[in-house]
């Protein structure tokens, strides 16, 4: 769904434009860091492959540089903003700059993290810049409490995006990498350099693409336990790490066996699949 003229997209002086029409200073408490490059809004919306019927959640709209790519490629964005001058002031920019999708935006003043609900239609798609101090988060709390999520592009930084799309045997894999895989498949999209955004971070950024499919048998809850249990002491065998969790070495070794997995084997060595059925052994044990 995209109209004939499209949005005049944020360069530059643009969004300093527009900080400054709002008395803004970013501040690394909540990660402000706004895109000060049209080619890479434009690089982002493709990659992210929306449909012309998706209901895009943006987390962090800020100035709205990447709200106003988003507007052309789907039905509805819904932008969470935390900052309540920001929140304000992305409609009167949607409105200048792209009179004709206005009435597809809508704006929501939260803190992503706090919400249990959207507002209908429901989202279908999560495409955001997220904040640095809390991408994981933002992104696990949205796959957990949003099950209408069915897919996403996310721009995090490039050691996040590492962690995230990580599998087993990487050097990266995680916590973040086995919980996300829980709910969805993860993939690296592609690096972002720093020079993109306005003030310049520290770091580059990647972009992290997601797509949801049906988790493993059992609970959750359980699954994500063992996780931590066996990442609190990655270096330590499963027997070792688990034996907290489980309640002994022994009892360990027995859950594991039981799973079919190698009590001499790692945490970083396993899968979601094989941690859910270490809790699932224990639980009917």
């Amino acid at each position: 769904m995209t109209t004939s003229a499209g949005p005049r997209l944020l360069g530059p002086a643009e969004v300093r434009s527009l900080a400054a029409s709002v008395d803004l200073r970013p501040t690394k408490q909540r990660g402000q860091n706004f895109v000060i490059d049209a080619n890479t809004v434009r690089r982002i919306v493709a990659a992210a492959a929306l449909r012309p019927d998706d209901v895009v959640v943006e987390v962090g709209p800020g100035l709205g540089s990447l709200t106003l790519g988003l507007l052309t490629a789907a039905r509805a964005v819904v932008a969470i903003e935390v900052d309540r001058v920001l929140a304000e002031a992305l409609p009167a920019t949607v409105a200048e700059r792209a009179p004709g999708l206005a009435g597809r935006l809508r704006v929501v003043c939260a803190d992503a993290l706090a919400l249990t609900e959207l507002p209908d239609p429901v989202p279908t798609a999560l495409v955001a810049n997220l904040p640095y101090n809390v991408a994981v988060p933002v992104l696990l709390t949205f796959l957990e409490r949003f099950g209408g999520l069915e897919r996403g592009l996310v721009m995090v930084q490039a050691e996040v995006a590492d962690r995230l799309a990580a599998g087993p045997g990487d050097p990266a894999y995680g916590v973040p990498s086995a919980k996300a895989s829980w709910y969805a498949e993860v993939r690296r999209a592609g690096p972002v350099p720093r020079t993109v955004f306005w003030p310049v971070p520290r770091v580059d950024s990647g972009l992290v693409a997601f797509s949801r499919h049906p988790p493993p048998p059992g609970s959750r809850e359980a699954a994500f336990a063992v996780i931590y249990a066996a990442f609190a002491q990655r270096r330590n065998t499963l027997r070792a790490a688990l034996a907290g969790w489980a309640g002994s070495a022994v009892e360990a070794e027995a859950v594991l066996r039981a799973a079919g997995i190698d009590p001499s084997d790692r945490g970083e060595q396993l899968g979601i699949a094989e941690f859910a059925a270490i809790a699932a052994r224990r639980g009917g044990a």
